[in-house]
């Protein structure tokens, strides 16, 4: 309880408006788990919209070490879900918006600044992840080709301990393996398997049996 009231004076303190979307938001949630956003942020959630929290916190436009002054802004459709299992930052500067019926499954860990989310259908990260700057994620093309077949939206799955380097791209239908280290400046078109370094345009697999802390 104690914890509970230190979060919500921090609510008040730094952005009073976060008080509204914990009371009004649907979504299956402890009792000290808490929405929390700072500084310059609009949220945008549909009556129908879901935010369910395991354990910990979701925050939104985290700061790294002092208040920044970067736009972020997160958009849920009609019943768009987000799942956070355990405590989960998005820096700020993040752009997210989730589609109707879209899911966007959080584990544990952090986005770094100017994150873009586009969750069309379901895009899923794992547990113990550290995401750099400026990286875009997106489960869909958004256009169809005229004449292709192939399907224009396709879910994504980060896995556990993931490493993704700055300006990295991550596109539709990706399964990036628990443990891999995807190099900055990659666009990921291709699964890449467990514990490997990818890098490249298209990445493609540099290093196997990587660890990385």
């Amino acid at each position: 309880m104690k914890r509970k009231l230190s979060l919500i004076l921090q609510l008040i303190l730094w952005n009073p408006r976060a008080i509204l979307v914990n009371l009004t938001c649907k979504g299956r949630r402890q009792p000290n788990s808490l929405i929390v956003y700072k500084g310059n942020y609009a949220l945008s959630t549909h009556r129908s919209a879901t935010i369910n929290i395991e354990k910990g916190n979701l925050n939104l436009n985290q700061f790294m070490r002092v208040k920044e002054p970067f736009f972020g802004m997160l958009e849920m459709q009609e019943n768009a879900v987000i799942n956070v299992k355990d405590h989960f930052s998005i820096h700020t500067g993040g752009h997210i918006i989730m589609l109707k019926n879209a899911v966007l499954n959080l584990g544990s860990g952090y986005i770094n600044r100017n994150v873009r989310i586009r969750c069309y259908e379901k895009i899923s990260i794992g547990e113990n992840v550290a995401i750099s700057e400026n990286v875009t994620i997106w489960d869909s093309d958004a256009h169809q080709i005229i004449g292709s077949t192939s399907s224009t939206t396709k879910p994504i799955n980060i896995g556990n301990h993931v490493w993704i380097g700055n300006n990295v791209t991550i596109l539709k239908g990706v399964t990036i393996g628990d443990g891999a280290v995807i190099a900055a400046g990659s666009v990921v078109n291709k699964d890449i398997p467990e514990n490997c370094l990818a890098g490249g345009v298209p990445a493609k697999i540099i290093k196997t049996n990587v660890n990385w802390q």
